[in-house]
């Protein structure tokens, strides 16, 4: 409903006046939790109330709704950056699902720097957040340590840490299908983009991936695993480290994100190499970009989405004093031309 900027504000007195109720009344009426409606008053003066709030537009004054409750129903959320296509579509998914509950977020980026988590931790907090979703969890978990001291409800989304509430890709398992389908075509000379060594993504997936190689008698040598920034300039720096290793160079690549693999991609071609016949890539995260590249990108699939719509969910369920336990969300490989040729 449009609000007359003229017309005087309907506050919980206008509405008990014209009735001629108590204050308390109207306000049990129109704030009682769904299971408590019965109880707020008789149904005939309920439905009295909440025809005259409609017919007035009647609109609730959250700081006063802030106040009663001790609740200020913000939600921090802090991420590297949110220029990162998969941070801003986990983001969607936590703003799609706290919109759906009647709360509200923002976002502040950290780049990943430990100083700037503590400062931006410290300005969230100071805005009486109800709760914190932490996106660029460092793999040490000192910091989460000290957040946890203080009492602030919080879950980790896209990375895990420790035994914190978090809400991830099952990213071992996502490497594991990356390996069980370079190692069915063929390959035996393979090589990692791990990203960096402080995120539980890359470690993961790592680890899924040399995992398989391992049980399938491969050996991935420890300088074909390279780490680097989760972007297009890093994975295109670490190919290049790859491409200037003596001896015969990797048929394959798998890399711990879409954008570093994109990156791997360039550095290939620049070098004559040509994707899908001459090296195999594989990426992660499955980017809307992937399938649209010259090469198709095949790619472990994650549901981005979905695992902020749960870091939200489970989030809400601390903020209520209930137990929330962490999610690994199930990936998919999507295969395409940049494996098959």
């Amino acid at each position: 409903m449009a609000t007359d900027p003229h017309r005087p504000q309907v506050t919980l007195r206008t509405l008990a006046d014209e009735l001629g109720l108590h204050v308390s009344t109207v306000s049990r009426v129109l704030h009682a939790k769904p299971d408590e409606g019965r109880r707020a008053a008789s149904p005939a003066t309920i439905a009295r109330v909440r025809e005259l709030a409609d017919r007035l537009g009647y609109q609730p004054n959250p700081h006063a709704t802030s106040l009663r409750t001790q609740r200020s129903n913000l939600v921090g959320v802090l991420v590297p950056r949110l220029s990162d296509l998969v941070l801003a579509t986990i983001y969607e998914g936590i703003e799609e699902a706290a919109s759906e509950r009647g709360l509200s977020t923002f976002v502040t980026n950290t780049r990943d720097q430990p100083q700037l988590q503590r400062e931006h931790t410290e300005m969230v907090l100071a805005r009486r957040v109800d709760g914190m979703i932490f996106g660029d969890a460092h793999a040490d978990g000192a910091f989460l340590a000290e957040t946890a001291a203080r009492g602030v409800p919080f879950v980790l989304v896209s990375r895990h840490v420790a035994d914190h509430v978090a809400v991830t890709c099952d990213d071992r398992l996502g490497g594991r299908l990356a390996a069980e389908h370079l190692l069915s075509l063929g390959h035996r000379r393979l090589a990692v983009l791990a990203g960096e060594r402080y995120a539980s993504t890359g470690i993961d997936r790592t680890a899924g991936f040399v995992e398989v190689c391992r049980e399938a008698g491969v050996a991935v040598r420890p300088e074909h695993v390279v780490h680097s920034p989760f972007d297009a300039a890093g994975g295109r720096e670490a190919a290049e480290r790859l491409l200037a290793l003596p001896g015969p160079a990797p048929t394959a690549i798998f890399a711990a994100n879409d954008f570093a693999a994109i990156g791997a991609m360039g550095a290939l071609r620049d070098h004559g190499r040509q994707v899908g016949s001459d090296v195999a890539v594989v990426g992660f995260n499955d980017t809307p970009l992937a399938a649209e590249l010259p090469v198709p990108l095949t790619s472990v699939r994650s549901p981005m989405h979905e695992m902020g719509r749960r870091a939200l969910e489970l989030l809400a369920r601390l903020i209520a004093g209930e137990p929330a336990e962490s999610e690994r969300l199930a990936p998919t490989l999507k295969i395409r031309a940049s494996t098959t040729g």
